[in-house]
Order: structure tokens, then sequence, then C-alpha cells
């Protein structure tokens, strides 16, 4: 372990490749730096809703998905700017007007990846919606770091969950590299749309990731 410590990653791979180690053990160990990577990349990520088990919202709507992320350095470099939007004629509107529908937000948020389990409008549960925010906006803001927080408000029925039934559901939350894929590929082939689905697809994760089980309450 001493040695793989002091090279870097193309050698690891030549060294565990040279070991005899197979495909699946290679890729096994690509995943775990990368996740190690993450961990200690440059945007810290906090969630204040959904909380775990929290039965949610009212006729499949009305709950609310709130998260900041704070970046290592200025304004400029976390991409991210001021927005107020929505749908109809919430949109593109002043003070801070921004588009509005699913993918990712380019414009304002480009890094953010959002994704719920329920999701039924779209690609699925593979369909980033980071670019259905409601609110993006700056809370703290020095030389060092970076406070962006942003604010969804799910108004639509019917599209994280059935109206009359309770959904169970799953929060993905996370910031990569550059700008966010509208939709996540399960390349893995496993049913869960993750981070190791981003790496796979060769996107750079660089904050923590934060997964929540919720309910969505069409009640």
């Amino acid at each position: 372990m001493l040695f793989l410590k002091k090279v870097d990653m193309g050698s690891r791979l030549g060294f565990l490749r040279q070991a005899g180690l197979g495909s699946a053990v290679v890729l096994a160990f690509i995943l775990a730096m990368t996740a190690a990577q993450a961990e200690a990349g440059s945007v810290s990520l906090d969630l204040f809703a959904p909380k775990s088990g929290d039965v949610a919202g009212v006729e499949s709507r009305a709950f609310l998905v709130d998260l900041v992320a704070r970046f290592d350095g200025d304004l400029p470099s976390t991409g991210a700017s001021p927005e107020l939007t929505g749908p109809g004629s919430h949109q593109n509107v002043p003070p801070f007007p921004g588009m509005f529908g699913p993918g990712a937000n380019r414009d304002y948020f480009p890094g953010l990846v959002v994704l719920l389990s329920s999701t039924l409008i779209g690609a699925g549960p593979g369909q980033n919606v980071a670019n259905l925010f409601n609110i993006v906006a700056v809370t703290n803001r020095t030389e060092e770091e970076t406070e962006i927080w942003a604010t969804w408000i799910v108004g639509a029925k019917n599209a994280f969950g059935r109206e009359g039934e309770e959904t169970p559901s799953r929060l993905f939350v996370a910031v990569v590299e550059g700008v966010a894929p509208d939709v996540v590929e399960d390349r893995d082939g496993n049913g869960v749309y993750d981070e190791k689905d981003l790496r796979l697809m060769g996107i750079d994760v660089i904050s923590n990731i934060r997964k929540v089980d919720f309910v969505v309450n069409g009640n």
C-alpha cells in the first residue's frame, strides 16, 4: 500500500493489471479512488429538505428540496448566479430571470445534479431536475469560499408521485465538474442512478453525495 501511495493513477492501474487482477477488480479500484477524491473535493453539500423518512407534500406536489453548496473559491469559479423562476408566467421574468424545465441548470447552477427515483416525467429516474429549481442565491461570499443556496418547491401533480398514493422516493444530489448531464445513464445496469453512473459516464464528481429516502404524499 505504501508503494501505491507514491505513484499516480495510471501507474496504480498498471500495477494491478501486472498483478493479474481482473477487469472487475480494476473497475472497483477506479470507483473507490474517484469516490475518495470526491469526498475530499472542492464542494461541500448540505441538504435541509426533505429529511430521511419524511412524508412530504400534498396531492403529490408541494414538497420542497432545499440545499446549500459551499465551494472552495470565488463566485465566478462556481459557475452559479442568482435565479428566481418557475412554470408559466413565472418563467424568465425580472428580477432574476431564468428558464424552467427538466435537465441541467446550465445558466445558473451548471454543475448541479438532482435525481428522484420516483420521477415520472422525462427520462424517469435518470432525469436531472436541477433546472426545475425556483431559487438560486448567493448566501455567503468571501475570497476563499462561496455558498450557493438552491430551493425547489414542486408544483406539478403526478410528476414525482401519484395523487392519492404514498410514493417512496430516493433523492440524490451531487455537484459535478463543468455542466451536468440532462440525463444520468444507468451505466452499471443495476437500476440505480447515482455517482457510480456519473463516473462511468466520464463525469467528475467534485462534491460529497447526499441521498435521502422519503415518501411523496399523494393525499
